[in-house]
């Protein structure tokens, strides 16, 4: 699937990761955020936040497969927070503006975020409504030419730096999966306002907050695409927020391994290397030919989407696969490090803690399941 200018592409990625993020990721992590406009500026000189964008627009209007090589080296950040932030502008705020939004919206915020002069944030999980998209209680009520929005978005990536937000509200009291709508809402509207940064177990370098609307008044002209059409659109970009996640993982599983066996090697007890034990190779040996499994099963979930095919049930279960397997992989690994492993620290309890989002964000396990199930035709029948 890979050419030469994929491997390109890939050294440029692995470049910028070696020399913009992971030499700041130690204050970025204390900091609890890390300056989003300044790196999106530089990977948008490089063309890396629009590369399967339009050309029209500033992007490279390349396929999918040169997005996935981009994730996979960016997951060798030394920390999860950064790329988070990243996938966030590239693969979640704005597929649907690219692909679905006017021209007007699309020179006014897409052009800008593929540039890095803006900061996108998607806003859909609410305080009641995290991987159950359709019970979001946000509303867009139309008043003349604009939408009146009151509500509550949390858990949102980027917030506090955000320039706009692709949102997720009711416009109407219609069926919960034909009343809603994506509108692009820009931060500095009056009536926005924000909570203090939220106190997270991992993914502490991207600043995340909960957002708060009252009566903030947006032209309709702002809504993407068909009123009404926003959870059909929020449930493809969700297709590709699931392989980007997925392939993000790779590269820093991968470095748990690597950096598990060059410790083990060098720790000794009883009178030999903690490696030389054949539970602890053996072990690291299966953990690898099961993220050999989880690429293999992304780059072919990635050929299929390029080939125009619906992949809802291969990026579910890639998604699944990496959350499942993030788990798997830290935790063996942090087991090897013994006290070393417990400290706060350490790259791999940074990932422990980093990658347990990944069963949670963008369609918890329990979600995806039951999405495998359904085109497995196996959902129990539901009662009364």
């Amino acid at each position: 699937m890979f050419t030469e200018e994929h491997q390109q592409l890939r050294h440029t990625v692995k470049q910028f990761v070696e020399s913009e993020i992971n030499p700041n990721v130690e204050h970025w992590e204390r900091d609890g955020a890390y300056p989003a406009k300044a790196i999106f500026q530089k990977l948008g000189a490089l063309g890396l936040l629009g590369i399967t964008k339009p050309e029209a627009y500033g992007g490279l209007n390349l396929d999918y497969s040169y997005q996935i090589a981009f994730a996979e080296e960016l997951g060798a950040a030394h920390c999860g927070g950064v790329p988070l932030s990243i996938g966030v502008q590239t693969d979640m705020a704005t597929p649907a503006l690219a692909r679905f939004g006017s021209d007007e919206l699309r020179q006014q915020f897409l052009s800008p975020a593929i540039a890095g002069d803006m900061v996108a944030a998607i806003g859909v999980s609410e305080p009641g409504a995290g991987s159950d998209v359709a019970a979001i209680k946000t509303t867009a009520r139309s008043d003349g030419d604009d939408y009146l929005i009151n509500g509550t978005k949390m858990w949102i990536t980027n917030a506090k730096q955000a320039d706009f937000i692709c949102l997720l509200a009711n416009t109407s009291d219609g069926a919960i999966h034909r009343n809603k709508s994506l509108i692009v809402v820009p931060t500095h509207l009056p009536g926005i306002s924000f909570s203090e940064k939220l106190d997270k177990l991992g993914m502490r370098s991207s600043d995340t907050a909960q957002i708060f609307f009252d009566n903030v008044r947006v032209p309709k002209r702002y809504c993407i695409g068909e009123e009404g059409a926003g959870f059909t659109m929020q449930m493809l970009q969700f297709q590709e927020e699931r392989l980007f996640g997925a392939a993000m993982t790779i590269k820093s599983l991968e470095g748990c391994i690597d950096a598990t066996i060059e410790y083990t090697r060098e720790r000794r007890a009883f009178n030999q290397s903690i490696l030389d034990n054949q539970a602890v190779h053996f072990r690291l040996a299966e953990l690898q030919t099961e993220l050999e499994c989880l690429r293999a099963l992304v780059y072919r979930a990635t050929q299929e989407y390029i080939a125009g095919q619906d992949v809802t049930n291969l990026a579910s279960m890639a998604k699944l696969k990496a959350g499942r397997l993030s788990r798997e992989i830290t935790d063996s690994c942090l087991q090897f490090w013994g006290g070393m492993g417990f400290m706060w620290d350490n790259l791999v309890s940074r990932a422990y803690r980093d990658q347990r989002l990944c069963s949670i964000g963008g369609g918890a396990d329990e979600v995806v399941l039951g999405i495998i199930c359904k085109k497995m035709g196996i959902l129990p029948k539901r009662q009364g």
